[in-house]
């Protein structure tokens, strides 16, 4: 029998319940033999009930009406579930072992030799799993769909079947209707069962092998080692990578079944109680319902692991495959279509200029520019996973975290005018420094004990780097043993690094304290400065330009009397240097904020930008893009150029590059620095391999 759960997280159980304790848990079934199997469990653990419906929908509807409390769904049902009518969520997920995991991978597979592309599919033969399958059908003809190499304006136009028909010169998609091309390069009779010899994945890959096809839809475990020499992968960028290249090469990460339920914490607890509880039944085997297979459980499933809390579908999933599932289920829009991006802001400045940006956007009555505020930056990233927002400006730590929900940098900020315009110019970077008082008498050495100021938990300059590097120093991931007090906007209001923020500056009642937006006004590149300046810090952690940017008469109010000799930057091994020596010492050379959207909006998105800086970018007098005049840094910051495009294709690693994305994996052994939607988007342990 296999063992459910390690010991070490029987611990981990909540010791409320959602329903009284002579209530039972109603597990919904679907099928007869899957109500034997449930009766049986019902007869070894008592504290579950059984309830049949006919299908996967009508069991989602029954949870929603509260006839029925829990099911494990697959990943296209817990869309489903997940949608506004029912507001179901993924609680716990099946963990198949340490080849699969929490999920698999979609790939498409082709002959070593064989010289073409992804782009480049069109009049070639395919090989399919089944016609619905996820890696042989859904995840490949949503991908081509969503890059728009299959063409097809949606189903009130043409059913898909019939785009994927005229786009291949043949194909074996068991399922589809006989005498269908989609039926013509199979062997038998285009079932969507083993009468079929090309159907599930060793059929697809012997239609492969066979030449009854040039490229393979299957999951990245079908090719077996013996054989893998013979073909390669195809890659979104349109190139080819060996076939165990599969976490960097792939169409879609696939996430496991998972076991849905109300929202409801008490009643979520329930359930993974008793399931943790059962003894003396194997969860995960149908054998005495032979022939019926994966009963209530697949019967690969290793163990069961208890997600994130607050995890719904969208995140479970992740934005990859929400992309790929809309694309496949995309319908006309009614009239004309909307040209504008949703803009996300954060906070009441930004929001404040987003609606100015708004306004002046408009032309012939119609907005470029929607706006949709969010009250932290990991707020707005979950609207644009939902696609209640499309974009947003963000730095490199929000980019990694972004990345881990699947979604993708598209424009990156250019700080060097003479790069603009040039299309081979390399993407802005710029470096993370620790400035002091002058004469203060603090140095790297001496940082313990002192005070900090952030730009804000989670950010590059401002708390990954210089957090990254006294980790690797101390191996503690409790900071406040390493600095007294601070300000690091988006921590916990009762730690020690809200201590020193200053809020909005209302006597009373000041909600903006130490919260991650403009409206802390030691928030950010010139907040966490001001921090310092104002003697609440003994160091601020930020990027070189800032003092600059705020002395000699430059800046707010509250900096116009500065004198930048009158600061110095420290940095390990070093003494004090003047501010201008950045390049000698400084903390990090990190990348420069992007702007983050969906894999499959990516296009909108960089075309209205391309035009909106084209009209905004270059100090038009009646809106500047690149400056802020209720705050600092405002959607972007005030120190752009321009705006360039990232390399179509690149997902946050490559844009991040691996310097910094090994500094971020560094700091993220300390789970206390992971945002929770991060712990939610990269709890797939494949998608964080």
């Amino acid at each position: 029998m296999k063992p459910l759960l390690p010991l070490a997280l029987l611990g981990c159980i909540a010791a409320v319940f959602a329903v009284p304790v002579d209530q039972k848990l109603r597990w919904c079934v679907k099928s007869d033999a899957e109500l034997r199997k449930c009766g049986d469990l019902t007869a070894a653990a008592p504290a579950f009930s059984c309830v049949k419906r006919d299908n996967s929908k009508d069991c989602i509807a029954a949870i929603k009406a509260g006839e029925a409390d829990a099911i494990t769904l697959d990943g296209g049902d817990i869309y489903v579930a997940g949608l506004n009518n029912y507001d179901l969520q993924p609680i716990i997920a099946e963990d198949y072992g340490t080849t699969s995991e929490t999920c698999y991978y979609a790939v498409a597979v082709v002959k070593k030799g064989t010289q073409f592309g992804i782009r480049d599919l069109r009049g070639k033969k395919s090989c399919h799993t089944g016609l619905g399958k996820s890696a042989g059908w859904n995840i490949p003809i949503g991908t081509l769909v969503s890059m728009n190499v299959i063409e097809w304006s949606g189903i009130e136009d043409k059913p898909v079947e019939e785009a994927v028909a005229s786009f291949f010169q043949s194909s074996c998609a068991p399922g589809a209707t006989r005498g269908n091309k989609l039926c013509e390069a199979c062997k038998g009779d285009c079932s969507r069962s083993h009468n079929e010899p090309y159907y599930d994945y060793a059929g697809a890959l012997q239609c492969l092998a066979e030449d009854a096809g040039d490229v393979a839809f299957v999951k990245h475990l079908t090719v077996p080692d013996s054989e893998k020499s013979k073909y390669e992968l195809l890659c979104k960028d349109n190139t080819r990578a060996p076939i165990d290249d599969f976490r960097s090469c792939h169409l879609a990460r696939v996430p496991a079944h998972a076991v849905v339920t109300r929202k409801d914490d008490q009643l979520a607890a329930a359930i993974w109680d008793a399931l943790t509880s059962v003894q003396n039944f194997n969860l995960f085997s149908s054998d005495a319902y032979a022939p019926a297979k994966n009963l209530m459980f697949k019967d690969s499933t290793v163990r069961l692991v208890q997600l994130p809390p607050h995890t719904d579908s969208f995140l479970y999933l992740g934005a990859e495959y929400m992309s790929v599932v809309r694309s496949l289920t995309k319908e006309l829009p009614p009239g004309i279509p909307s040209t504008a991006i949703k803009w996300c802001a954060v906070g009441h400045a930004e929001t404040s200029k987003c609606d100015t940006w708004s306004i002046n956007s408009i032309v012939s009555d119609v907005s470029s520019i929607e706006c949709q505020s969010g009250t932290t930056v990991d707020e707005c990233l979950k609207k644009i996973m939902r696609k209640e927002a499309d974009a947003m400006a963000v730095d490199g730590g929000q980019v990694y975290t972004a990345g881990k929900c699947g979604l993708v940098p598209v424009m990156v900020e250019q700080y060097d005018q003479t790069m603009c315009g040039n299309p081979e110019a390399a993407a802005s970077s710029y470096y993370a420094v620790a400035v002091v008082k002058k004469g203060s008498g603090v140095t790297w050495n001496t940082l313990q004990g002192k005070r900090s100021c952030h730009t804000g938990i989670g950010r590059t300059a401002g708390w990954n780097v210089p957090m990254g590097l006294i980790h690797k120093i101390t191996g503690n991931c409790d900071f406040t043993t390493f600095f007294s007090s601070g300000c690091a906007p988006g921590a916990d209001p009762s730690s020690p690094f809200c201590k020193q923020c200053k809020g909005s500056g209302k006597a009373v009642g000041d909600e903006a304290k130490c919260k991650a937006s403009a409206d802390e006004l030691y928030y950010g590149y010139a907040g966490a400065f001001r921090c310092l300046v104002e003697d609440q810090g003994d160091v601020a952690f930020i990027k070189h330009t800032i003092v600059p940017e705020n002395s000699d008469g430059h800046g707010p109010d509250w900096a116009r009397n500065l004198r930048p000799e009158d600061y110095e930057l420290i940095c390990p091994g070093k003494a004090p240097v003047p501010i201008t020596e950045y390049e000698s010492c400084h903390l990090a050379r990190v990348p420069a904020h992007a702007v983050v959207t969906r894999p499959e909006t990516r296009g909108d998105v960089l075309r209205v930008l391309q035009d909106q800086q084209a009209k905004f970018g270059d100090n038009n007098p009646s809106f500047k893009l690149f400056g802020s005049d209720g705050g600092k840094n405002l959607l972007f910051k005030d120190s752009t150029k321009c705006l360039q495009e990232v390399a179509p294709g690149s997902d946050y690693q490559q844009f991040l590059g691996p310097e910094y994305v090994t500094a971020m994996t560094a700091l993220r052994q300390c789970s206390a620095n992971t945002p929770d939607l991060e712990k939610s988007c990269s709890f797939h342990s494949c998608q964080t391999a």
